[in-house]
């Protein structure tokens, strides 16, 4: 995904120092020090040595929700926590062989120009045959795909119809090459900022997705299960890992509502929904997708990785 830059708020020295003071007076808990940006509860937030300890959920990382952070002091920041993947530009990628990281997706041809009409097809199948080269050339398992934005005056039966003949035009390709291309679902309701949300997105509900999938008919096409989309469209988010967990190949985690920090200001608990993705036998990556709105953006992913390290 293209990403937007987040103007956050400068970080409170004053309330960093106190939180400092409060450690060193035998206030921790665990390994993390009470930390508060400037607004909202105090945290434990991870010190900046943390590095992830179980590690039976292997995470990765989306560069453009962390703009405008360099790309390279993200990934050099993630590789300090121990995490094993990224989700950045493929300028990065021998960086990323460099420092024994692997690419946890490779794009292609966006959200909003889509197989859903058909005068979108040559351009969708040539972008999704290229990230299945790259993907083969850097060693990923994964290329995304998605459905596009509806079009006005066209019928669901027939979105859909363009949809399946546009990817079993590739998926050849995929199978031959061994990786999978991933559809992702994504909510419709949030217009309150153009990567929050995606109003006009036809692949909106799960149960669609799902049936797209399967009428491509092949073990080579996969759901991209974003936990964020899903709670908004459908809910019932642990029931669907479990109904739908032998198509789903790759995960997106942030919190809901409003696509920030997984904390206790929002509605989804990680802790069990990552749980229960560990009970299905799912091995794959799972990519922290979230918008930091901590004054330290750093710190908000530890405290993220933290909590998905289940």
């Amino acid at each position: 995904m293209i990403a937007l830059k987040d103007d956050t708020n400068r970080f409170s020295r004053r309330r960093w120092l106190g939180a400092a003071a409060a450690a060193g007076s035998g206030m921790l808990l665990g390994r993390g020090v009470q930390a508060a940006g400037t607004e909202g509860p105090e945290r434990q937030v991870p010190p900046e040595d943390y590095r992830i300890q179980r590690g039976r959920i292997r995470q990765s990382v989306y560069s453009w929700c962390f703009e405008p952070m360099p790309e390279e002091q993200l990934i050099r920041a993630c590789h300090r926590m121990g995490i094993p993947a990224m989700d950045v530009s493929e300028k990065q990628f021998p960086l990323l062989r460099q420092l024994g990281m692997q690419v946890a997706m490779v794009s292609s041809h966006g959200f909003a120009r889509g197989p859903v009409s058909r005068d979108n097809h040559p351009f969708c199948i040539e972008r999704l045959k290229a990230a299945i080269d790259t993907a083969v050339r850097w060693g990923s398992a994964n290329v995304i795909t998605f459905t596009g934005m509806r079009v006005k005056g066209m019928s669901d039966a027939e979105a859909a119809r363009n949809c399946v003949e546009c990817w079993k035009n590739v998926i050849g390709s995929a199978e031959s090459k061994g990786l999978n291309l991933c559809l992702e679902i994504l909510n419709t309701r949030d217009a309150t900022h153009p990567m929050k949300g995606h109003p006009g997105y036809f692949g909106d509900d799960v149960e669609r997705c799902v049936d797209l999938i399967r009428k491509v008919d092949s073990p080579r096409m996969k759901l991209l299960f974003d936990v964020y989309h899903v709670q908004i469209m459908n809910g019932d988010v642990i029931r669907r890992i479990r109904q739908y967990k032998d198509l789903i190949g790759h995960y997106h985690v942030a919190g809901c509502p409003g696509r920030n920090e997984p904390d206790e200001t929002q509605e989804i608990n990680y802790p069990a929904v990552l749980r229960a993705i560990l009970e299905t036998g799912y091995r794959g990556f799972v990519s922290q997708e979230f918008i930091p709105s901590w004054p330290d953006k750093l710190a908000a992913l530890r405290y993220a990785v933290r909590l998905c390290d289940v």
